[in-house]
């Protein structure tokens, strides 16, 4: 057997022990990236002895890797639940970022005796929440919609600013400063940001414009095509000197709400990428941690820093990005439980380390500590900490699946509708859809059983439906559908009421 076969074999076998560690966690409420992370660490130096010590190279692989889980986020972020909360969630983002910062700072100042600068670096890495990590638990938590996209609303836009901070505490740690002061900085990362944000709507404007007019020939196509446009945008930011992981991330939200064909299809690819990614990612970094480094003062340092940032940096946060929303307590409170740390520190630990800073594999080795006892601790009790708080919602309805096929030279679209448990589509019949004129359900399939409905067909948990629509109604027949998915036959006769804070 060759090398190549050899790796090939390696690879797949470490992918599918992954795979069925992530089926242990997900029963234990535990987020697949710790068991990615053991993974690793026992395939490393603390087991079958596979040697990796290139932060360099791991540095560069964990922002390749950063990008694809950010694309995979963003094309399955619903733009109708993430506008109402926009506002909380980049004041979140932003200035929820800037308090962990200076908290963990002066923490790391006065209490740890660190420099100033490399305190600053350490507030910056373990500032932002972890988009793999949110995205993946919260979707097991029966949340108020408001809350859960917040929460992942942060986490999709709190990495681009940490990340442009942590290069720049790097440089400071290392004694290059910033012309211009610290001033000076601050309008850099400003400027990148904006420059990113920019990037990303005009680039996701731009590829829902020609995706939703190309006719490819096989429907595999179009998720490669979809997947290939988000990654252009990455390397745009970055050419034009603007936030590579916000352009990424907001173009992916602008394509995943463009109305695209095949999303559903589009959606399972970025989430199968996004699984890749996120396997090789953790591994990686598994394997760059080396456990006879780690000593009981490393441990020490680790669990008093996730003390003050789970206890003090995380709740003051909270309250200073949201206190002008007018978000109550129990929220306020679950969200400060929930703002999961993963990849997203242990890779920006690689920034110093791959610099060559003096001490930087002390960070490392510190951040490694305290993301994985935090993780382990905060993960699996956020379903009862909400249960606990009153805001778990068992009526919460299931939102419809619905893919899109379009008739090419007909200007119609064939629309499959899946009517999931929990869907308040359950028990409506056709005729109190009341969908656009000329759209038309043209099948219904329950079991193994196939036909057309008429008017006073009751639909059912499990079919599946095939809506015909003129293209130019598309949008409409499906706002309708998921109206009625989430609110019942009389969407749009009543209105519900907010839910209390």
């Amino acid at each position: 057997m060759g090398a190549a076969d050899l790796t090939l074999l390696v690879a797949a076998a470490v992918a599918l022990v992954a795979i069925a560690a992530a089926r242990l966690g997900t029963r234990a409420g535990l987020p697949a990236l710790l068991l990615f992370l053991l993974v690793g660490v026992v395939l490393g130096n603390a087991g079958f002895g596979i040697h990796f010590d290139d932060a360099a190279l791991a540095y560069d692989l964990g922002f390749i890797a950063l990008a694809l889980i950010l694309i995979e986020g963003g094309l399955t972020t619903s733009w109708d639940q993430m506008k109402p909360v926009l506002g909380i969630g980049l004041s979140l983002a932003i200035v929820g970022s800037l308090v962990t910062i200076a908290v963990v700072g002066l923490f790391g100042y006065f209490v740890l005796g660190l420099p100033r600068a490399v305190a600053f670096l350490l507030g910056a890495v373990v500032a932002p929440t972890d988009a793999a990590a949110v995205f993946s638990v919260l979707r097991g938590v029966s949340l108020p919609p408001r809350v859960r996209a917040a929460l992942e609303t942060e986490s999709g836009f709190n990495d681009a600013p940490t990340v442009l901070l942590v290069i720049a505490g790097t440089d400071l740690a290392m004694g290059h400063y910033p012309s211009g002061g610290m001033l000076g900085l601050a309008g850099k990362v400003a400027g990148e940001l904006a420059i990113g944000v920019v990037a990303g709507l005009v680039m996701g404007w731009i590829g829902v414009q020609c995706l939703r007019r190309l006719s490819l020939s096989n429907s595999g196509l179009y998720p490669l095509a979809v997947m290939c446009w988000a990654l252009v945008t990455y390397g745009l930011g970055e050419l034009i000197h603007g936030s590579a992981f916000a352009a990424v991330y907001v173009c992916a939200v602008v394509l995943g709400n463009g109305q695209l064909p095949h999303r559903h299809a589009t959606r399972s690819f970025a989430e199968g990428i996004g699984w890749v990614a996120q396997i090789g990612l953790f591994v990686m970094l598994g394997l760059l941690v080396h456990p006879s480094t780690i000593d009981w003062r490393d441990i020490g340092v680790g669990l008093t820093l996730g003390l003050v940032l789970t206890f003090l940096a995380r709740p003051l946060a909270v309250y200073v990005g949201t206190v002008w929303f007018g978000a109550g307590w129990r929220r306020q409170a679950f969200m400060s439980w929930a703002g999961l740390r993963g990849a997203i520190p242990i890779i920006l630990a690689t920034v110093p380390l791959a610099a060559g800073m003096p001490g930087s594999d002390v960070l490392f080795d510190i951040v490694v500590v305290f993301v994985v006892i935090f993780t382990a601790l905060q993960a699996p009790t956020l379903p009862w900490v909400a249960k606990r708080l009153g805001l778990v919602d068992p009526r919460a309805a299931t939102d419809v699946d619905i893919e899109v096929a379009p008739f090419d030279e007909r200007r119609a679209d064939l629309l499959a509708v899946n009517i999931p448990e929990g869907s308040h589509l359950a028990g409506v019949r056709v005729l109190e859809l009341r969908l656009p004129r000329n759209a038309i359900v043209a099948l219904v399939m329950r079991g193994d059983e196939s036909f057309s409905p008429d008017g006073d067909t009751a639909l059912e948990t499990g079919d599946q439906i095939l809506v015909v629509t003129p293209a130019d109604q598309r949008a409409k027949v499906e706002a309708r559908l998921l109206a009625v998915g989430r609110h019942g036959r009389l969407a749009g006769w009543t209105r519900r009421p907010r839910p209390s804070s």
